[in-house]
């Protein structure tokens, strides 16, 4: 584990290794962005056929081919293609059963998304520690604080000192690298927590063969502008439960019974369906994802040669038995230090290379800082020691031939 209060002096050497790195691995032409689409296959054709024919809206071919292309490539039985994927992790969670006053646990170290779905369900996040070995949620660490803090009840699991109900864990798969799926699917039985994934950026990775997403209740998906592919804004549930997943695309649009010409809908609900559209731009999109993932891989590959042996940073690889989509490949500072990381940020993006730092840990942000929370110490130590390299699949094609 990294020490936090053994810190490298940030001189000029570490930050002139680190950008004579990132230059031997990257082409030489600037600016190189982090990640950005790549349309070059049959995005053009296939949305001037939605143009040409007016099939725009949430119904169409496309919509129901996006839906069904997901499934298959992911072995989802079923997957509900909605307007972006934070409303996908709402919907999630909805279908999990969380309700207003509910707690959620979700890891501190995650895209703001992750938190914002729980409270647009009336719930509260719950922060917890991740793993310095996938980034994601630790369930051992989970697994400890749960004896400590959570109570069982006739009501379900409760926690002891606010008398909310635990609802739900929610694991979110970080830059692409599975969680122990194991081990949280074991916390999910032996504490009754359901589980929702947040596999907005795993799109093609797999937990030990089996793609993420499509372990627990549902699994949610993104497919916004610098996703491994790309509906513009766009994103799904993967859904195993066939009346969950009907139930899903009622929800998601509007509740409305089919019928000719009534409008009557039976339950609050979302206008959230993917417009045909977006879903046209990701079928294309979709024909190309196994030429993305083999190319981000290659493009890891030679970021992890090039950081074999630097004292100072490491890269951070996949987690043994699974395979990563290295949507942002990703090394990290051996010793955590916020000072440095925003040195080597400053270097990196004032020559042209775009790199980028985690997320500020959720429980940090205003809106946030009163929630509870476990112990955050590997989550604070990845805030200070992550740093993004630029992964986008044009960039990783281009590495790579």
């Amino acid at each position: 584990m990294m020490n936090p209060t053994s810190i490298p002096d940030p001189g000029s050497a570490i930050e002139a290794r680190f950008l004579a790195s990132l230059q031997s691995v990257l082409p030489t032409q600037r600016p190189i962005v982090l990640h950005e689409p790549l349309f070059k296959g049959n995005e053009s054709s296939y949305v001037q056929e939605c143009i040409d024919t007016g099939w725009v809206s949430s119904v169409g071919k496309f919509v129901d081919r996006f839906e069904r292309d997901l499934a298959e490539m992911t072995g989802s039985r079923h997957a509900v293609a909605i307007v972006n994927g934070t409303a996908a992790l709402h919907v999630g969670l909805k279908l999990a059963g969380v309700a207003t006053g509910d707690e959620v646990l979700v890891p501190a170290l995650s895209f703001v998304a992750t938190a914002n779905a729980v409270s647009h369900c009336g719930a509260t996040p719950h922060f917890v520690d991740s793993s310095d070995s996938n980034l994601g949620l630790d369930p051992q660490a989970l697994r400890e604080y749960l004896g400590i803090v959570a109570e069982r009840t006739g009501d379900g699991l409760r926690n002891k000192s606010t008398g909310r109900r635990l609802a739900a864990v929610v694991p979110m798969h970080a830059f692409g690298h599975p969680v122990d799926m194991d081990g949280l699917l074991a916390i999910s039985r032996d504490f009754s927590l359901p589980i929702v994934e947040d596999a907005a950026e795993s799109l093609g990775s797999l937990y030990h063969g089996r793609h993420t997403g499509t372990f627990g209740i549902c699994g949610a998906l993104s497919f916004n502008g610098n996703k491994i592919v790309t509906t513009g804004g766009g994103g799904a549930l993967l859904i195993q439960d066939s009346a969950l997943a009907q139930h899903a695309k009622h929800i998601t649009t509007t509740a409305k019974r089919p019928h000719q010409w009534a409008f009557f809908h039976d339950e609050v609900a979302w206008n959230y369906r993917m417009p045909n559209l977006n879903a046209a731009l990701g079928c294309a999109q979709l024909e190309r994802l196994d030429a993305f993932v083999a190319a981000k891989r290659q493009l890891a590959q030679r970021y992890q040669m090039t950081f074999a042996n630097d004292p100072d940073i490491r890269f951070v690889a996949e987690p043994p038995g699974c395979r990563s989509n290295y949507w942002l490949a990703t090394v990290a500072l051996r010793h955590p230090s916020i000072e440095l990381r925003d040195k080597l940020l400053a270097v990196a993006n004032d020559t042209g290379l775009m790199v980028r730092p985690a997320w500020t840990l959720l429980n940090k942000l205003p809106m946030y800082q009163a929630c509870p929370s476990a112990p955050l110490t590997v989550a604070t130590q990845l805030e200070g020691a992550i740093i993004n390299l630029p992964s986008g699949p044009a960039v990783a094609l281009g590495v790579g031939s």
